[in-house]
């Protein structure tokens, strides 16, 4: 595994970070709870010291079950978690509120399910404009104050939101969707980073199209996040991606055949301006398979030849 340090926080992070939205079950695919619980304890025994989780993934679940493997493991200490508030996972449906009694009741219920009286990274999983950001920033300051959280931080911020809440406390870590298919936020990202923030990308594989499981168009259930999230599932979009899967096949072959996923996720992940990668891998063998991939990076030809493809198909779709 390699390690960046996370903006000015102080905290060194593995460039590859558990995404935990999957294994907590809602809206995905179907695992057992052992299969989910070992894939926590797989990404420990990689070398991954970041995992992120929310309440609203599965109503808490996934974090009980972080909770209980970092227990079990020993490993709390050692181990960065970032989980958010202001949604929450309720009756199958995503409830947004940033309201200060919420946030303070969100994180004393996420403390205890992730067994821990700190959190190191609290994140507002999504700006919500009911509530003015100051009375949510007042909320998360005195948490900070009390240190049950360390660090503060946004995900799905504009720069512009960025800046309003930075008015009543540090923004310390950013959380963008990115990917070889999503790169709208690039820019803010950069700009994120020359700002001293730890800046974590979600998305990383693109709900799981960059590790070329899909090629041909797939039909998901109809509570499959796949269908609502992430564009590049339908067409005209996905014929695209096929494309810039054909120069991965590429360098995946002259490497000797590494996965498609360690190629998008070192694409990303040698960003300067990003210090962790989410990948939300739900087995044992996905995790491992990509933080093999860390063993390795890509040439500067390789990556030259994969934003030219990236340019070619798919600019006219950010």
């Amino acid at each position: 595994m390699r390690y960046k340090q996370f903006g000015s926080t102080g905290l060194q992070v593995s460039e590859m970070s558990l995404g935990t939205w999957g294994i907590g079950g809602a809206g995905w695919d179907e695992n057992t709870e052992e299969t989910r619980l070992d894939a926590i304890r797989s990404a420990i025994e990689c070398g991954i010291n970041l995992i992120d989780t929310a309440p609203a993934y599965n109503g808490g679940v996934a974090e009980r079950y972080i909770g209980s493997v970092l227990k079990d493991m020993g490993v709390r200490k050692d181990t960065v978690i970032a989980t958010k508030c202001g949604t929450e996972f309720i009756d199958g449906k995503y409830v947004r509120s940033c309201a200060p009694e919420k946030i303070i009741r969100e994180c004393e219920a996420s403390l205890r399910n992730l067994q821990t009286d700190y959190i190191d990274v609290y994140l507002i999983h999504w700006p919500d404009a009911s509530v003015p950001i100051a009375e949510t920033m007042e909320a998360l300051d005195t948490l900070k104050r009390q240190g049950k959280i360390l660090h503060i931080g946004v995900s799905n911020f504009s720069k512009e939101q960025i800046i309003e809440a930075s008015q009543y406390g540090a923004i310390e870590a950013y959380q963008p969707q990115y990917s070889m298919v999503f790169r709208s936020n690039e820019a803010q990202m950069r700009w994120a980073a020359s700002q001293g923030m730890g800046v974590m990308t979600y998305g990383s594989l693109g709900a799981g199209i960059l590790t070329g499981a899909f090629r041909q168009l797939t039909t998901f259930p109809e509570s499959d996040n796949r269908n609502r999230f992430y564009k590049h599932f339908q067409e005209p979009m996905f014929s695209k991606v096929m494309k810039v899967l054909e120069t991965m096949d590429q360098i995946s072959a002259g490497r000797g055949g590494v996965p498609l996923s360690q190629i998008a996720i070192n694409w990303a992940a040698q960003k300067d301006f990003v210090s962790s990668c989410i990948v939300g891998a739900q087995s044992r063998q996905k995790i491992e398979e990509n933080s093999a991939g860390f063993s390795w990076s890509l040439t500067a030809e390789e990556t030259a030849a994969l934003d030219a493809a990236i340019h070619r198909y798919l600019d006219e779709e950010q």
